[in-house]
């Protein structure tokens, strides 16, 4: 009978051990499953495709499960992410926010045809990038600035609309365009499109002008609040001490204007880049252009400066001499003009060029009046 009673108590002990292992395995393949509640501690059963009934558990297999189980239901909680706060250089980078472009979008009430409606907002984009303005006709993203063109009714004649917002929504300032004939309007003819446009391209340009120049004025870090800091690397192309004696003395001319002028492109604000060309001409003449373009970091171009002369050829195949001074003088104001339209200021005088520069020595070159553009 002992005998007996000891094996029953050993059979409700493993019975009691074995449900209790059957319980766990099934914990773990619902956390696998993802059916796991980490509120209850229940899993979903029903989801489970291994039947409690068919598991069997030796010793070693509990110590592995029991050992498994802490991870599985680490999922309930935070893990440590080390790379929380500390994106890497390269989400760093593509943190920084792209280029502002000015999207032309379309309002309900342009009482166009869809088809002309697009045209236009085509149109009114293609001239505005003639401008060097960023602009797309398509509809407004998050970080866009946006063009809405509109339409209102004035007795006979629809009177174009037009509204500049920042991302925000935020209005910033409207022009209206010239009144057209309502039926020709309504109808979407190219004819009216075109008249639309060309009255209305001056206009656009000029509120994104006064905006910008609003904005400005608000930013201390603004350049119509600072000097310009401008990149000059070596000027190229030119025959004998050309280069390193235009490179020189651009430098040191600029520097009179005020702009902060460096030798590296970190941090500048313009890359003016020299370049010199020399076509041989008829009659042993050389044609002789020195190209000065202002550039955005961006790589759009603000500005170029061009001297263009006739001189006989090889006058330049050594030294420049006197012709670099009155080179480099001529072309730091022109290229100082254009920085300055730029920033919104009106361009003024170098100390140097305040008193009349010498004249070259008899038979040197006339380096060319240059013409900023």
């Amino acid at each position: 009978r002992a005998k007996c009673r000891k094996r029953r108590r050993d059979r409700t002990a493993s019975n009691a051990t074995c449900s209790f292992l059957h319980y766990q395995f099934d914990l773990i393949l619902a956390g696998v499953a993802g059916h796991f509640d980490c509120q209850t501690g229940r899993g979903v059963r029903s989801m489970l495709l291994v039947k409690r009934r068919d598991i069997c558990l030796n010793p070693r297999m509990m110590l592995r499960l029991f050992l498994l189980l802490p991870l599985l239901l680490a999922g309930c909680g935070d893990l440590p992410e080390p790379f929380i706060g500390n994106p890497g250089a390269t989400a760093r980078r593509l943190a920084v926010p792209v280029t502002p472009l000015l999207a032309v979008a379309l309002a309900q009430d342009l009482m166009l045809p869809t088809p002309a409606g697009l045209e236009y907002a085509d149109r009114i984009a293609a001239s505005l990038q003639k401008e060097e303005v960023p602009a797309l006709a398509r509809f407004p993203r998050l970080n866009d600035w946006r063009l809405v063109i509109s339409a209102a009714r004035s007795g006979g004649q629809i009177v174009p609309h037009y509204k500049v917002t920042d991302p925000s929504g935020k209005e910033l300032g409207s022009i209206d365009g010239v009144g057209l004939p309502a039926g020709d309007w309504q109808s979407g003819q190219s004819a009216v499109l075109k008249r639309a446009e060309t009255d209305a391209l001056p206009k656009i340009l000029a509120l994104l002008t006064s905006i910008r120049a609003t904005r400005d004025r608000a930013d201390p870090n603004s350049l119509l609040n600072r000097v310009a800091k401008l990149y000059v690397p070596e000027v190229t192309g030119a025959p004998g001490d050309g280069n390193s004696a235009l490179t020189r003395l651009i430098r040191t001319r600029l520097t009179e204007f005020g702009p902060i002028v460096q030798v590296t492109p970190e941090n500048t604000d313009f890359t003016v880049k020299g370049e010199v060309i020399v076509t041989p001409q008829p009659k042993s003449m050389e044609r002789v252009e020195i190209a000065w373009t202002v550039i955005r970091p961006s790589g759009v171009l603000t500005g170029k400066v061009s001297q263009l002369n006739m001189v006989p050829a090889g006058t330049l195949s050594l030294a420049w001499g006197d012709v670099a001074v009155v080179v480099t003088q001529e072309a730091a104001s022109g290229i100082n003009t254009v920085v300055e339209r730029f920033a919104g200021r009106e361009p003024v005088k170098s100390a140097a060029s305040a008193t009349k520069p010498g004249v070259p020595n008899p038979g040197t070159p006339d380096p060319g009046k240059p013409v900023a553009k």
